[in-house]
């Protein structure tokens, strides 16, 4: 679609935004949301006429794309059928979301507990850790997000946790492994493997192993990052949780239904099977919020005779599962995960790495699939990151010069810190993939003028 411009209803959007909205994560006065007018495919549009290539997803969950005709459709005809119903009740869209979903989860997981996004399936996740095991503690990573309700919050390792951290919630973190940065002095990926594990071990030894009902982990990180995981990690955190009977959870909000190539990050990592894991953004694109839990056969019987204690009036949206239902199949006959892997292979990552090569300003660039991010730094040799840790204002100038001269070329970048991650649709074509770089290598020029 090509963009109409209306700056008139634009300064109007922006003007009601302003005076009655009250956005997340933000100084309310000292932020300026840009007014958006339309989507499609891979871009949207301002009210001005200008158009971006969202390497965003949205907020990473826009999967297939926007608009996609088919998902539309779906949610028209189940508006037109069954608009909402009660989560007690048996429903088609709900059914069918949730066996479609166990027919791609690893191992055992084939029950599906329905939430209304990610952070509150990282509440119930763990809410179901503690009544299963009797226990109170869960283990999570530093560089870590898990959502922004009490819990999930208290549950992340990044910066956005310190307003909100009550220091009571039974949350005890550890250091995952990030070979760039290691905590551990490795030199190489054995090392950080091994030294992380005997960490992880360790920690739990500490704070005995009879009190810890948790680990979760994101199995990719994403906002943190995007560290995959060194080969045998997750497989030797499965052992640990067995050894210990401790229920490993893993965190497929951002990674999972073909972010990473596969269905799932975990499908990465052969013989790994988690006890519950968490799902949304991805699952319907964020046509329509819905997010769950996958749950093993194990925790499962833990509430077969004895009543779950929790619950959603909106859990299994008929409208958010008949778009879950639709994207799912629209991945599965447009071999959009596919798509997802061979762009990944053979043209973001070959590309991200020319840019590298090219780019003093470029540290390090890691992923998979349509999951990427480029680690910025003023120094090569000592790494010193591009600004500092959770810089803001004057500190944070070169990030937001990056940022700036991004959108100047058509690309809307996704920045966290020192990182700008590349978290385009699943969908991308080759040429929106070579448009996408070709934007990145121009504003990282940005970046490269504070190269010591």
């Amino acid at each position: 679609m090509t963009p109409q411009p209306n700056p008139q209803l634009g300064a109007a959007v922006k003007a009601a935004d302003r005076a009655h909205v009250f956005h997340s994560w933000s100084a309310q006065e000292l932020i300026d949301p840009p007014a958006v007018a339309g989507a499609e495919g891979s871009y949207f549009w301002d009210y001005d006429g200008n158009r971006y290539l969202d390497f965003t997803s949205g907020l990473v969950f826009t999967n297939i794309g926007y608009q996609h005709p088919k998902v539309v459709a779906a949610i028209q005809e189940q508006a037109a059928t069954m608009t909402t119903f009660a989560p007690a009740f048996a429903v088609e869209a709900r059914s069918e979301a949730a066996r479609l979903i166990a027919e791609r989860t690893p191992g055992d997981l084939d029950k599906i507990f329905f939430t209304n996004a990610g952070a509150d399936a990282v509440e119930h996740a763990v809410r179901m850790a503690r009544l299963h095991t009797g226990r109170t503690k869960v283990l999570s990573a530093y560089r870590s997000y898990h959502g922004g309700t009490q819990q999930a919050i208290n549950l992340t390792g990044d910066p956005r946790r310190w307003a909100s951290d009550s220091g009571s919630a039974g949350v005890v973190r550890f250091w995952a492994p990030f070979l760039y940065r290691s905590r551990f002095y490795a030199e190489n990926e054995r090392q950080e493997c091994e030294r992380a594990l005997q960490h992880l071990e360790d920690t739990i030894v500490f704070e005995g192993p009879q009190t810890v009902a948790a680990i979760i982990l994101e199995t990719i990180p994403g906002t943190a990052g995007i560290m995959t995981p060194p080969p045998g990690y997750l497989a030797g955190v499965r052992e640990i949780c067995d050894r210990y009977g401790i229920v490993f959870i893993l965190d497929e909000v951002m990674a999972g239904f073909g972010r990473t190539g596969k269905w799932f990050a975990v499908d990465h990592f052969e013989g790994v099977v988690p006890d519950l894991m968490t799902f949304a953004k991805g699952v319907n694109s964020g046509y329509v919020p819905l997010g769950g839990v996958a749950i093993s056969g194990a925790v499962a019987e833990t509430f077969a005779r004895r009543p779950y204690p929790g619950g959603l009036t909106y859990s299994g949206h008929p409208l958010a599962c008949a778009a879950a239902v639709a994207t799912i199949n629209v991945m599965e006959d447009e071999g959009v995960v596919e798509n997802a892997a061979r762009l990944g292979a053979d043209v973001i990552g070959p590309g991200l790495a020319d840019l590298a090569e090219r780019h003093p300003s470029v540290g390090e660039v890691r992923g998979l699939g349509m999951f990427w991010a480029l680690e910025l730094v003023r120094n090569r040799e000592t790494r010193e990151p591009l600004v500092p840790y959770n810089a803001t204002g004057e500190a944070n100038a070169p990030m937001a010069a990056f940022g700036a001269a991004a959108k100047k070329h058509g690309l809307w970048p996704f920045i966290n810190m020192n990182r700008t991650h590349v978290v385009p649709p699943c969908t991308l074509t080759e040429a929106e993939a070579k448009e996408g770089l070709a934007a990145l290598d121009a504003a990282l020029t940005e970046a490269d003028a504070h190269v010591a």
